[in-house]
């Protein structure tokens, strides 16, 4: 069976082989149905022929016998008998009587034998026999007629029509031979027709059919391969070379098909990715259909776009849809109500971080495959994105202010301060005055230089953010930020109390973001304390790393609002003053890009603790740069 299954398997690749099989086997077969049909009829008509013959050489023969037997001439008879079985070609001669018993025969043994099957018929006839001593023989069978002149012997010609029986046996050696060497013959001519047609039809089929079809497989192999450009080589104007242009017609066209939808889909790519917010498309069943660049950015999708699969999967870090009980899933609610919805979540980036996001979901019918479907298309925004827009348009908006107060304040005491030095050189030159003018001109001079440090500590705290990282003191950024509060400190009754080392804590960062960090986070602890309090800023260096705290005395943090004070837009002060919620968000923003990191440690009644961490870029400013 599996022989078998392998030729059928040969056989059913190969348009060729299935042309030589038909043909071979349609050619042996009609062979076949030739030699069975003339063989029979060209050993009937050999015979026909030889008993023709014998016929003849019988009729003489009868006409001889029956005139020795007119003349009693039994000797006569019986020599003739023996004679004519010497002849070539004849095996035996013998007469019988009409009951079968051998009177006269070639070979002296047989007289007197009777035969099993006597001759009763009336006319010659010719029989093709198996004998067991001669072989295959040709017997002619010849009748001898009772006539007048013999009726005194035998009787009268009604009751005894046939005196006796004359049988010639004839060698069917020469026959046979010449049947077989005939049908050799017309066999070798046969295979040699066969073996002829088989080379023209494969030679055929090979150059007019197989060629082509190949060329057809081969083009029609590489179209399905992405290969566009593929097309069929035939001239000719038979049914396979219009099969071919008919193809050759149809990959053009399925070219440009394809070429225009590939520049629509990458024209609806490119308008994806020119949304900012991040855009995805969900099908009812959870699985993504498209997704935007800033979705890959926001999930840290690297390589891949997460079309197929599920937004779970991708934005949860699930395998199985999210509970709908415990998350408001925008596909299930649209699902249920058919409208839009904005709800905010936290998605699960590949690289372990967590993303707050702002989703606007609606509802989108397309026909996909013939079928409408349902879709899901979400807008997502990055809240921390959004914060960082915050925080650059705040830190313009102070830079703005604090550049207008260095104008507006600086100029007039450099004018103050030129005038002070020239009433001083004035006052010096001339003889009289007193001591304490000059003491007070000193203590004015010292205040004025006072109020420029300030106006250069605003500048520095509005500064636009530098694009590269500098070395920062961060004792520097304390002590100048703080000292700009301590008039707001004074009138909320907060003191102050500030513990450095005595050699400054540097880190590698932003100068202008760190002073922001630091004014958030001592403004925040203000707000704790409604009936004043206590604020203590320390900075620590210790095991490669630079810890500021941040410890006020105020009504402290639940656990519960712990979780959510880094949110974005999350605002609740004890002094129930309205906030924007982005104090905390722009410093934890911050302090992460610093590659450092911030956390409270609060107790309710009894005040909150921020501490940050940021790594210590050394004293030496060749190790701040590496």
């Amino acid at each position: 069976m599996t022989a078998l299954r392998v030729f059928r398997n040969w056989i059913s690749t190969s348009l060729n082989r299935k042309f030589l099989l038909g043909t071979a086997a349609g050619l042996l077969i009609s062979s076949l149905i030739f030699l069975l049909l003339y063989i029979p009829l060209y050993h009937a008509e050999l015979t026909s022929e030889r008993a023709h013959t014998a016929a003849q050489v019988n009729h003489l023969l009868q006409t001889s016998l029956e005139n020795a037997m007119l003349k009693r001439d039994l000797p006569g008879l019986r020599e003739m008998v023996l004679k004519l079985g010497q002849q070539d070609g004849i095996v035996s001669v013998f007469i019988t009587n009409p009951d079968g018993q051998i009177r006269f025969s070639s070979d002296p043994g047989q007289v007197g034998e009777e035969l099993n099957t006597p001759f009763s018929g009336l006319k010659p006839e010719t029989r093709l026999l198996e004998d067991e001593k001669h072989g295959e023989i040709l017997r002619s069978i010849n009748p001898v007629h009772n006539h007048f002149p013999c009726t005194k012997c035998h009787g009268p010609i009604k009751s005894r029509p046939v005196n006796g029986i004359l049988y010639v046996d004839y060698d069917a050696a020469p026959l046979v031979s010449k049947v077989r060497r005939t049908t050799l013959m017309l066999m070798g001519a046969g295979a040699i027709i066969v073996l002829v047609n088989l080379i023209g039809g494969w030679w055929f089929i090979r150059r007019f059919i197989a060629r082509p079809v190949d060329r057809l497989v081969d083009a029609s192999t590489a179209l399905t391969r992405g290969d566009l450009s593929s097309r069929v080589p035939m001239e000719g104007r038979d049914e396979l070379a219009q099969l071919a242009d008919a193809f050759n017609f149809m990959a053009k066209n399925l070219q440009i098909k394809i070429q225009a939808l590939e520049d629509q889909q990458q024209f609806m790519q490119a308008l994806l990715d020119a949304i900012p917010d991040g855009v995805c498309i969900i099908d009812d069943h959870f699985r993504l259909v498209a997704t935007n660049r800033s979705y890959r950015e926001q999930l840290a999708l690297d390589g891949t776009t997460g079309v197929g699969l599920s937004c779970h999967q991708m934005a949860h870090d699930r395998d199985t849809p999210c509970p709908p009980t415990l998350l408001t899933c925008p596909v299930h609610e649209i699902r249920k109500t058919g409208q839009p919805l904005k709800v905010l979540h936290h998605h699960q980036r590949t690289d372990g971080q967590t993303l707050d996001v702002e989703i606007y979901a609606a509802p989108m019918r397309a026909v996909i495959g013939g079928e409408t479907r349902q879709l899901i298309v979400e807008s997502i925004r990055d809240l921390g994105q959004e914060v960082k827009y915050s925080q650059e348009q705040r830190l313009s908006e102070l830079g703005k202010l604090a550049t207008g107060v260095a104008h507006e304040i600086h100029n007039p005491l450099a004018s103050i301060r030129l005038a002070l030095d020239g009433a001083t050189q004035m006052m010096e030159q001339s003889e009289g005055c007193p001591d304490t003018v000059h003491d007070y001109l000193g203590l004015v001079d010292g205040e004025i230089d006072k109020c420029i440090k300030v106006t250069e500590r605003l500048l520095r705290l509005g500064m636009l953010p530098e694009n590269e990282k500098t070395l920062v003191d961060v004792r520097e950024v304390l002590s100048d930020t703080i000292s700009l509060l301590r008039w707001d400190a004074e009138a909320r009754d907060i003191r102050i109390q500030e513990n450095y080392p005595d050699e400054p804590p540097r880190v590698l960062g932003i100068d202008s973001e760190l002073r922001m960090v630091t004014l958030n986070l001592a403004q925040n602890a203000f707000h704790a304390m409604p009936d004043g309090g206590t604020l203590h800023i320390r900075a620590e260096q210790r095991d490669g790393k630079v810890t500021i705290t941040f410890g006020d005395t105020g009504v402290g943090i639940s656990s519960e609002d712990q979780e959510h004070i880094f949110d974005p837009f999350f605002s609740k002060r004890a002094d129930q003053s309205h906030g924007t919620g982005l104090g905390l968000s722009i410093s934890h923003t911050i302090i992460e890009n610093h590659n450092g990191a911030i956390r409270v440690d609060s107790t309710p009644g009894e005040g909150a603790r921020f501490i940050i961490t940021l790594p210590n870029a050394g004293n030496s400013g060749e190790e701040s740069l590496t």
